[in-house]
């Protein structure tokens, strides 16, 4: 759903082209994804990945220029936040809420993904306190995981770039430390836990922000 900023660095990194895989592009971020850079054949005609012109004024060699990935090595370096995605951006035109005759009762998001007309993604490299809505963590990384603990190593899935408490045997980087699970704090629909004996329903993972090597 989206990367909530609480005491990040005092700026992102900057914005750079996304790739445009079908499955692992910039498109299906949901924001709060490890990222990292790569390079690409860098043909603007006969490449694949589309990307505005100015990316073009970059270079690499005569062959490559830079675009933005999920991190899909254990040593790609710097590991960096995506901050782009649909839900919780406030650039949607909203929602339709009881579609289909009535039978849509979760709301059908209306509007493009943040980084379509620009191609470009938003990254976050700074050390700080952010907060990763929960379908963007890997499935461990849950409330229903009762061996978390405050101060766990978090690590990112190879490929997705989602965040774990999995090392997977130290195959994957270190990416900060899990602080807690948290809410999205609006009281205007009366919460669960407000009228009866009830679970909390929470709806983000807050940890810091403090990738190694």
């Amino acid at each position: 759903m989206a990367l909530k900023l609480l005491q990040p660095g005092v700026q992102p990194l900057g914005q750079f082209d996304g790739f445009d895989d079908v499955t692992t592009g910039f498109l299906t971020l949901k924001g709060g994804e490890v990222v990292t850079f790569a390079s690409i054949v860098a043909n603007p005609v006969t490449d694949k990945d589309k990307a505005a012109f100015d990316v073009f004024d970059g270079y690499v060699n005569p062959n490559k220029r830079v675009v933005v990935k999920k991190v899909s090595t254990l040593t790609g370096r710097p590991l960096m936040l995506a901050d782009d995605g649909i839900a919780g951006y406030g650039t949607i035109l909203g929602s339709v809420v009881g579609g289909t005759v009535g039978q849509v009762t979760g709301g059908v998001v209306l509007g493009p993904h943040t980084a379509t007309g620009s191609g470009k993604v938003t990254c976050w490299d700074k050390p700080g306190l952010y907060a990763v809505s929960l379908d963007a963590c890997a499935s461990d990384l849950q409330p229903t995981n009762a061996a978390l603990d405050t101060g766990n190593t978090l690590y990112a899935v190879l490929g997705t770039g989602l965040l774990t408490a999995d090392s997977a045997n130290s195959t994957r980087p270190a990416v900060g430390n899990f602080v807690d699970f948290e809410t999205n704090g609006s009281l205007v629909n009366t919460p669960s836990y407000l009228v009866g004996a009830l679970q909390k329903t929470f709806a983000f993972a807050i940890f810091h922000f403090n990738p190694t090597g």
